[in-house]
């Protein structure tokens, strides 16, 4: 005799499941010696990226990351800890994407670049088992899966790659735009493909928070970000603690997002006297959501969180 599972029936299983994953993630990180840490929601200061949009509160600004708060505990003296916090983002709503989502942040003193990717790959595995691992530098991938070398491709070259796989380009002359579009429409569907991969070294334009190096001529960032099955799941940083440099940088996302008509944001004054003191570490952030649907092979995050945006 078959048993019939009502959709509440499942959601309810899937909700339980998630509850286990959220347990299993504070025993990992309780078996490193990682600390959990709850830092505030709202900020005067929200990070400062172009390319993503804020929700406003109280005059303030939820947070899309909690990582200002805990890079600033890390100044202070702080432990290795981490957060599973519930993170905001404007306008971000698709099969994989939710206005209010769930993020898992960790910070980890004297962690080397390597150090924290297979430590990142390791949090992954909890959801999708142990897989075969590997890391593609982002100009290998691009030459791999775009057809052009990222550093050395023309704007006409890139416009040119997005028309020929049927798409119509965004962003005039930003590069970092073209190149974005082109990451998500030819380079990602192959990332993770019955593995757990690390993509690495992005250029140094889209370093963010991430100290620089050189690698093959090219100034790139000590980033990283992991994928399986072509979804991205996780942003990695050897952590910047130049305050200056971290200014400019600032000025320049400001910049873009004025240009872009957007907002102008506040630079936070309490993080940036803080990135003197902050010991060499190194940070990801990895979408919690992202994981759960993996793990349950869902096709839509609405499946595996409470409510989706749209219910409340």
């Amino acid at each position: 005799m078959t048993t019939v599972v009502s959709s509440q029936d499942l959601r309810h299983q899937r909700l339980l499941r998630r509850a286990l994953l959220l347990k299993n993630s504070r025993d990992f990180f309780e078996k490193r010696g990682v600390v959990e840490i709850d830092t505030p929601l709202l900020t005067s200061a929200p990070s400062i990226d172009a390319h993503i949009d804020l929700i406003e509160a109280d005059k303030r600004f939820l947070i899309t990351s909690p990582e200002y708060a805990m890079k600033r505990l890390l100044a202070e003296g702080f432990t290795d800890c981490y957060q599973l916090s519930h993170v905001f983002r404007a306008g971000e709503i698709s099969h994989k994407h939710q206005p209010e989502f769930t993020l898992c942040e960790w910070y980890r003193l004297g962690f080397s670049y390597e150090e924290m990717m297979e430590e990142t790959i390791d949090f992954v595995s909890l959801f999708v088992g142990n897989l075969p691992r590997s890391s593609i530098s982002y100009r290998e991938a691009f030459r791999t899966y775009a057809g052009l070398d990222p550093y050395e491709a023309t704007l006409a070259d890139l416009i040119g790659a997005l028309k020929k796989a049927g798409v119509d380009p965004y962003g005039g002359d930003d590069r970092d735009l073209l190149l974005n579009q082109l990451l998500a429409i030819l380079v990602e569907p192959n990332l993770g493909q019955g593995e757990i991969q690390a993509l690495t070294y992005f250029p140094s334009s889209q370093a963010a928070l991430a100290k620089l190096t050189v690698q093959d001529g090219h100034p790139v960032a000590e980033r990283f970000e992991i994928y399986y099955q072509g979804l991205e799941l996780g942003n990695g940083y050897h952590e910047l603690a130049d305050a200056k440099e971290q200014r400019a940088r600032f000025h320049e996302g400001n910049l873009l997002r004025k240009e872009m008509g957007k907002k102008i944001l506040l630079i936070d004054e309490f993080f940036l006297s803080a990135l003197p003191k902050l010991p060499d570490c190194s940070g990801v952030a990895v979408g919690f959501d992202r994981l759960v649907m993996l793990h349950l092979e869902a096709a839509n995050i609405r499946d595996v969180i409470p409510f989706s945006w749209e219910n409340i």
